[in-house]
């Protein structure tokens, strides 16, 4: 009896021990395949930072690329707009000139050209006029002067042929805008004390200037702003005595 006893005891005792074994490999098994998909998920996770991290970049390069695109367009875009023309005297291999036979470059100006003489205008030489020259036009200025620069004489619209401009004259068809003495014409120089320069600038142009002789040289040069093919100058002293 006894016996019987502990047989059913040792089947209860095994029986049990097998669903216990199963459990604990059913769990174990479970928690293996939750492992795996959390990996799995990980990776995935990983895979689609990388892949948004590589659009990302991607597209702040092309951006970057817009922005240089752009910034050369706006340069570009700059430079025809001032019309790619040079606005010193040389073009290329040609040096425009200016000249006078009264004197020369950073030489006293003869006072017979001055307001203690016959106050004319001294003559002039012009050549290497750059090509496609629409017209000239020239200022003559004293930037010593006590209250700054001082307008002495304007001549614009002068037919791009012209070679020289005689004393006392104006060129065929040019036109005298009004200078610093309040009136169109040549004001010779008549500096108050010491030795003013006076610069006779000459500008090749690729148009007509829409002015008339009412023009100031300020009107004169805000029409001429990107349209100044070449340019030169002669500069002549004077001093009163």
């Amino acid at each position: 009896m006894k016996q019987n006893k502990k047989i059913k005891f040792l089947k209860v005792f095994f029986i049990f021990f097998a669903f216990l074994m199963v459990f604990i490999f059913i769990n174990a098994a479970c928690k293996i395949n939750v492992s795996k998909d959390s990996g799995v998920a990980s990776i995935q996770h990983e895979q689609e930072r990388t892949n948004n991290i590589n659009q990302t970049s991607e597209q702040t390069k092309k951006e970057n690329a817009n922005v240089s695109t752009k910034e050369s367009a706006v340069t570009e875009t700059s430079l025809i707009g001032n019309g790619s023309k040079k606005t010193n005297n040389e073009i290329g291999d040609i040096i425009m000139k200016i000249e006078s036979s009264a004197f020369k470059n950073n030489e006293n100006i003869p006072s017979k050209y001055t307001c203690d003489g016959e106050n004319i205008n001294p003559p002039l030489k012009i050549s290497e006029i750059p090509q496609n020259t629409v017209s000239l036009a020239l200022i003559v200025e004293d930037p010593d002067a006590p209250g700054g620069t001082w307008i002495h004489w304007t001549v614009f619209n002068i037919n791009p042929d012209t070679k020289q401009i005689t004393e006392n004259s104006v060129p065929e068809g040019a036109i005298e805008g009004v200078t610093d003495f309040g009136k169109p014409g040549y004001g010779g120089p008549c500096p108050p004390s010491g030795v003013h320069r006076y610069f006779f600038k000459l500008y090749a142009l690729d148009l007509i200037l829409k002015l008339n002789s009412s023009a100031s040289a300020d009107d004169i040069k805000k029409a001429m702003e990107g349209h100044i093919l070449g340019s030169a100058e002669l500069v002549g002293l004077y001093s009163r005595k």
